[in-house]
């Protein structure tokens, strides 16, 4: 079964410095149709204004990942972590026992648009973790973070696994889903088909009882999203 949310019915909030879309239930925005799914709890979709950001503040058991669309941000935390994250990198930080952090578009002149993204970890506590890498861009998914670290990809502290998906125009990948396991979908960019459910961007796919899922690009631009398998 494939559940399609439509891009322009996410919450969404405009702050002046900050104009946010979010796919779950998040800081004012409550919706109890949409409080996450499976261990995923936050996809916003961020565009902050040159110069702005988020003033230091405090996370605790949560596994975030920031994903840069556009432009680079400007990071710091306690655990003494200075760091810049340009378009195309993925961020993850492991909140653990408690972290504090900033983030700041540091261009005077570029806006900064990234998803973040929060998944709820399977053990509670522990040291704070910081990771970034830049992953090379291949045909079809290319695994980001998994529950082992394996392959060189990001260590997630949960039964979860993120993929990239990228596929050139009128091209398709084949992915197969283990049973009881469920997938969610975040289309980035591109006209993209799930087992025929159209998907464009901004728009969220939850799927559960699939087998197989035939991802197919359909339009003349290549397809960019994010594909988790979730326990």
């Amino acid at each position: 079964m494939i559940t399609l949310r439509h891009a322009n019915e996410r919450g969404q909030a405009d702050f002046g410095w900050l104009q946010t879309h979010h796919s779950f239930s998040f800081g004012e925005y409550y919706d109890p149709a949409h409080m996450g799914f499976s261990a995923l709890r936050v996809i916003n979709d961020d565009i902050v204004q040159p110069g702005a950001g988020f003033d230091t503040h405090g996370h605790k058991d949560m596994e975030i990942i920031t994903f840069v669309l556009k432009g680079s941000i400007a990071h710091k935390d306690s655990e003494g972590n200075v760091e810049t994250l340009p378009a195309g990198e993925f961020q993850l930080m492991s909140a653990g026992r408690g972290i504090a952090h900033s983030e700041f578009n540091p261009s005077s002149t570029e806006t900064l648009h990234l998803l973040q993204i929060w998944i709820q970890p399977n053990t509670i506590g522990g040291q704070p973790g910081y990771q970034q890498k830049a992953f090379a861009v291949q045909t079809g998914l290319t695994p980001i973070a998994t529950p082992d670290g394996q392959q060189g990809t990001l260590h997630i502290k949960q039964d979860a696994t993120l993929y990239q998906l990228t596929l050139p125009p009128q091209t398709a990948h084949t992915l197969s889903v283990t049973a009881a396991r469920q997938v969610y979908i975040h289309q980035v960019e591109g006209a993209l088909t799930v087992n025929d459910v159209a998907l464009l961007a901004g728009d969220g796919a939850k799927i559960r009882d699939e087998n197989t899922l035939t991802l197919r690009n359909t339009g003349d631009s290549t397809v960019t999203a994010l594909v988790f398998d979730l326990p």
